[in-house]
């Protein structure tokens, strides 16, 4: 946003302009969202977020609301744009010591915007506990002061706000957790910078939404037939470990698959054949195991992981199915073969002339990368520097589940009910995304499809869902994408 807000100055929007507009928009909102508070407080800072927070006070003043200004440093101190912020601003301030929480019915955040890197301290601590402790509404400028907008995180005491309003995009703290949460209700404002000025930011990072990769979504051909739709082979776990990979299977074949087979142990597809039908089954050879049955040009795409074990045996499997090549998603058990060593599943991926998404947890992700990661690096940095260092799409899964390419693309997501946490739900996850990736979709468009999918499914299940209700409310969320835009 620093290389938007300095190319919209060359294309001749002032940054007074742009200040002027950002606390226009933040009066706005304050004045509509909580139209009985009378008293608002404002808590300026020393920089141009407080040079908003200047200009919010005036407008607000302007529209009859009887507003204080708490200031964090000295007027005289001010500079640029928020200087002259403050010197259009007649009613004097308070010091932070004397902010009158207890007078106020509304506090506007105005101390600390999203470039903030270090722990608040002093003052500035004491103020952001003030206001959190008044139990007051607090609506934030651009993010919650004492958030990292850059990562998500609180750099110490930080700010909870009911409301945040940040202006032309969201950052990824405000996707991120606890980002996320310490924002409230996000609402982005557009302040006039002109369209070309974004060109500048090279923007890789984006909200996962439909129109990200609507266009490339799979469409029924009328002339088609189930292989023309992709036939995804699932490897089945051992005998007492089958459900993991049957929720995967299910949810491949109604993400759109026109074929799923469940590959495996004949133990094991004796436990199959009492829960699925339309889903088929094929014995793997005791010696030749899964890699006949993937030399078949109608299957384009595997998924190993869910259930799938970590022995030898399996090992060897997976092994088969690199050697197979085509579209892989690599889950669960993956992680732990390849435990502390990305490198070597990199290797793999490229000897077989793989395209793969991985699929892990937080705590699958630490175990494959090891201590490679920076101990202060956000998710979305991890995910990132990961799928950059393997090769393979990567999605980092949670309430804010990154999807990462190592060409630096990635999508963030933040549709996931918190009900969603649930035993299973991951192998639904990675059965979405091979259906999706059977039909021919991009691994970048399908995964974030396929979270998206996957939060929506949720949704739709509501609370008290259970992974294996997922698959069957994919339903209702593609006849709802069919219907237009979400």
């Amino acid at each position: 946003m620093a290389k938007v807000d300095a190319a919209a100055v060359t294309l001749g929007v002032s940054g007074e302009t742009l200040m002027e507009n950002a606390g226009a928009a933040v009066a706005d909102i304050a004045a509509r969202r909580w139209r009985d508070a009378r008293r608002v407080l404002v808590l300026a800072g020393p920089g141009n977020n407080g040079g908003d927070g200047f200009v919010a006070a005036r407008r607000l003043l302007a529209a009859g609301h009887e507003v204080r200004v708490a200031l964090l440093g000295e007027r005289a101190a001010l500079k640029g744009d928020a200087a002259g912020a403050a010197a259009r601003w007649d009613d004097g301030v308070v010091e932070p010591s004397d902010a009158p929480f207890d007078w106020a019915e509304l506090v506007i955040d105005a101390l600390f915007g999203a470039g903030l890197s270090r722990p608040l301290d002093g003052p500035a601590a004491a103020l952001v506990m003030a206001a959190n402790a008044s139990g007051k509404p607090i609506l934030a400028v651009d993010v919650p002061s004492g958030l990292d907008g850059a990562s998500g995180r609180a750099v110490g005491p930080c700010v909870e706000a009911d409301v945040t309003v940040t202006f032309i995009r969201r950052k990824p703290g405000h996707l991120l957790l606890p980002g996320r949460t310490l924002c409230g209700e996000v609402v982005v404002a557009d302040i006039g910078q002109p369209d070309g000025a974004l060109s500048a930011a090279k923007v890789a990072a984006r909200l996962n939404r439909p129109e990200l990769w609507r266009a490339a979504f799979p469409e029924p051909r009328i002339d088609g037939h189930k292989y023309s739709r992709g036939h995804v082979a699932v490897w089945s776990g051992p005998l007492l470990a089958t459900g993991a990979s049957r929720l995967a299977a299910t949810a491949a074949l109604r993400a759109g698959a026109g074929a799923v087979t469940l590959v495996g142990p004949r133990p094991a597809l004796k436990i199959h054949a009492a829960h699925v039908t339309a889903v088929m089954l094929r014995e793997a050879d005791q010696k030749a195991g899964w890699a006949p049955f993937l030399a078949d040009r109608r299957i384009g795409t595997w998924l190993f992981g869910p259930g799938a074990g970590t022995d030898e045996e399996a090992c060897g499997i997976l092994d088969q199915g690199f050697s197979a090549g085509g579209r892989a998603v690599l889950d669960a058990d993956v992680f732990t073969i390849f435990g502390g060593r990305p490198e070597e599943l990199g290797a793999a991926i490229e000897d077989g002339g793989c395209e793969a998404v991985l699929t892990p947890h937080e705590g699958e992700f630490a175990r494959l990368m090891g201590e490679r990661m920076r101990p202060d690096a956000s998710k979305l940095e991890r995910a990132l520097a990961a799928s950059a260092l393997i090769g393979a799409t990567v999605v980092l899964k949670g309430p804010d589940t990154v999807v990462a390419t190592p060409d630096g693309c990635a999508s963030i997501a933040d549709n996931a009910p918190a009900f969603l946490a649930t035993a299973g739900a991951g192998d639904v996850l990675a059965g979405i995304c091979a259906g999706l990736l059977a039909q021919g979709m991009p691994a970048f468009e399908a995964a974030s499809a396929a979270v998206w999918l996957h939060g929506e499914a949720a949704r739709e299940a509501g609370r008290g869902m259970i992974a294996d209700d997922l698959p069957l409310a994919l339903r209702s969320v593609l006849g709802r994408l069919d219907d237009g835009p979400s």
